[in-house]
């Protein structure tokens, strides 16, 4: 399990970086958005692996966003120990085809975000961000990480013995 987190750890490094240079420079309908890949290769390792592997992949993922990122420390890591967890908890309920669970996998996750997003903004006043509902940042991030899941996940698929416990395979 550890090797697990590592990898996705490590894979998660290389998209926030990603998302954070290359990806930052999205600009549609005048408002910069770019696919939140790491909540994808977290949506992955979690479903794939289970709930532990999930919430350690999301909270050591978090963790290290907040650090890169503006965020309140713990911000990220709160909401993706959550969701990490979530989404282990559903391993083994639906068959993992190639493109109609991922596309819901990470839409479900992406609005989960959201909803966890507003809920500690109005907890803690104003102090962590949180999406607007009447602006397209939200829904120009979820229809992007939808569109992206199934490329996301067949690319992560090439990293099985990485990424997925010996016994799952």
């Amino acid at each position: 399990m550890g090797k697990n987190v590592f990898w996705a750890g490590f894979f998660i490094l290389i998209a926030v970086i990603l998302q954070s240079t290359l990806l930052s420079h999205i600009r549609i309908y005048r408002t910069y958005v770019s696919p939140d890949l790491a909540l994808g290769i977290l949506v992955f390792t979690a479903y794939i692996n289970g709930t532990m592997t999930g919430q350690l992949t999301g909270f050591f993922s978090g963790f290290l966003m907040d650090f890169i990122s503006a965020a309140p420390l713990g911000f990220n890591a709160f909401i993706r120990t959550i969701l990490g967890a979530g989404l282990g908890a559903m391993k083994g309920t639906f068959f993992l085809d190639v493109f109609f669970l991922p596309m819901g996998l990470c839409a479900a996750a992406t609005l989960v975000k959201a909803l966890l997003c507003f809920i500690l903004h109005l907890l803690f006043a104003g102090a962590v961000p949180a999406y607007s509902l009447g602006e397209p940042a939200l829904w120009l991030e979820l229809t992007l990480n939808t569109l992206s899941a199934p490329l996301l996940f067949g690319f992560l698929k090439f990293f099985n013995t990485l990424l997925i416990r010996r016994e799952e395979r």
